[in-house]
């Protein structure tokens, strides 16, 4: 962890978590955006979602991708942690499992900016109500 050993580091650094929280929490046109959730029970933390998420943020505001990324509670998939789950504005959304931090970039840029495919689609194990 760095040292902050002035006022100037220390208004660097809020700027610095300042913007991802607002890429955590960006509230308005959510249906807009690209939604990521990032699976943050115990199983996925011990796996590394943290990390996972952080990487997914900060290739996020590299890239300029406006999303809402946030932390969930289990999906489980306790087998394939980290999971991430990402929908895009107009799809369903898809399941993603062991998503390290260099797949956590690769998300950012080849499925949600390239609309590649990855290898860990975790399969839909559901059915949808329609009413």
């Amino acid at each position: 962890m760095e040292k902050i050993k002035s006022l100037a580091d220390l208004k660097k650094k809020r700027e610095e978590l300042q913007s991802k929280i607002e890429l955590r929490e960006e509230g308005d046109n959510v249906e807009n955006l690209v939604q990521i959730k990032v699976a943050m029970a115990t199983c996925g933390i011990a796996s590394g979602a943290k990390q996972t998420m952080e990487a997914i943020i900060d290739e996020c505001k590299a890239q300029n991708v406006k999303a809402v990324v946030s932390q969930t509670g289990c999906m489980g998939y306790c087998y394939a942690e980290p999971t991430v789950e990402v929908k895009k504005p107009g799809q369903d959304p898809i399941v993603f499992g062991h998503v390290d931090t260099k797949k956590g970039h690769d998300l950012v840029t080849k499925y949600i900016m390239g609309g590649e495919i990855l290898e860990g689609v975790i399969p839909v194990n559901y059915e949808k109500i329609d009413k």
